[in-house]
């Protein structure tokens, strides 16, 4: 089983990439976000075409998260109860004995900016999601653009951007939160203290990918008997450097299990 979490930037403008991706790699889940495309204009067809099933909703040009899966899924929900639902930020998808959850959590703007108050609040209510609905001793994944880089070692320079929205001790601790309810960190279960491996690279900074200026932000969780049975977790860094990429690489990670 394969599974794996990218943020397009819009799906429209990285058919280009996802398409040939899904062709030759053969996973069994992607997790799309910030498909940037309301409903009635997502290219379903391009992914039903390669015998896939497609589960979304977006927004015309903010958000919007997709979950194509090679099996039909029991059953799909968006957003997160309450008010604001956020229907275009979160996804999941139900198989047999398998939840899987794509999420694109709020970026935040600034730290003194009502938006980081909601990005915290978010995450606490996602905190609050899992526990109501989901057991950690289930088999399940939460994975997407988290907009979290957890550790010095997750971004190519700490001090400078220590403070950031992504990059700062409140949001560490709403993001460990969601941690302790019971998931791993897929990547770095495969990967303990490594420096230098990152997941988003800034259009803005020159030779961003060359240099290694990136951020890793974008995760695969897995309940812990899950994660303990993954047999790798990978940063395609090749789809950063396609032809006009996106600015975050896919992320995947894999099982010797079979999705059912």
């Amino acid at each position: 089983m394969k599974i794996v979490s990218y943020n397009t930037n819009s799906i429209r403008s990285r058919l280009h990439i996802v398409l040939p991706w899904l062709r030759d790699n053969l996973p069994d889940l992607f997790c799309l976000q910030e498909t940037k495309v309301e409903d009635g204009k997502f290219p379903a067809e391009a992914f039903t075409d390669l015998g896939y099933f497609v589960s979304f909703r977006g927004n015309k040009q903010y958000n919007g998260v997709a979950i194509v899966s090679r099996v039909e899924p029991r059953k799909v929900s968006f957003g997160l109860p309450g008010d604001p639902s956020d229907a275009d930020r979160l996804a999941m998808a139900q198989f047999e004995d398998l939840v899987i959850l794509n999420v694109y959590v709020p970026q935040g703007q600034e730290v003194t900016r009502p938006q980081f108050a909601y990005k915290l609040a978010w995450l606490a209510r996602l905190k609050k999601y899992l526990t109501k609905h989901f057991t950690p001793e289930q088999p399940l994944v939460l994975c997407g653009d988290f907009n979290v880089a957890p550790e010095d070692i997750d971004v190519h320079d700490p001090k400078r951007i220590l403070g950031h929205v992504s990059f700062n001790p409140e949001v560490w601790k709403a993001y460990q939160s969601v941690i302790s309810w019971g998931l791993t960190d897929v990547f770095r279960h495969h990967h303990p203290g490594k420096p230098g491996q990152y997941t988003f690279f800034d259009y803005r900074l020159r030779d961003s990918v060359a240099r290694n200026l990136g951020w890793r932000v974008d995760h695969i969780l897995a309940t812990h008997n899950l994660a303990a049975s993954s047999t790798g977790c990978t940063i395609d860094l090749q789809t950063r450097l396609a032809d006009k990429p996106s600015d975050h690489a896919m992320i995947y990670a894999t099982w010797e299990r079979n999705l059912q």
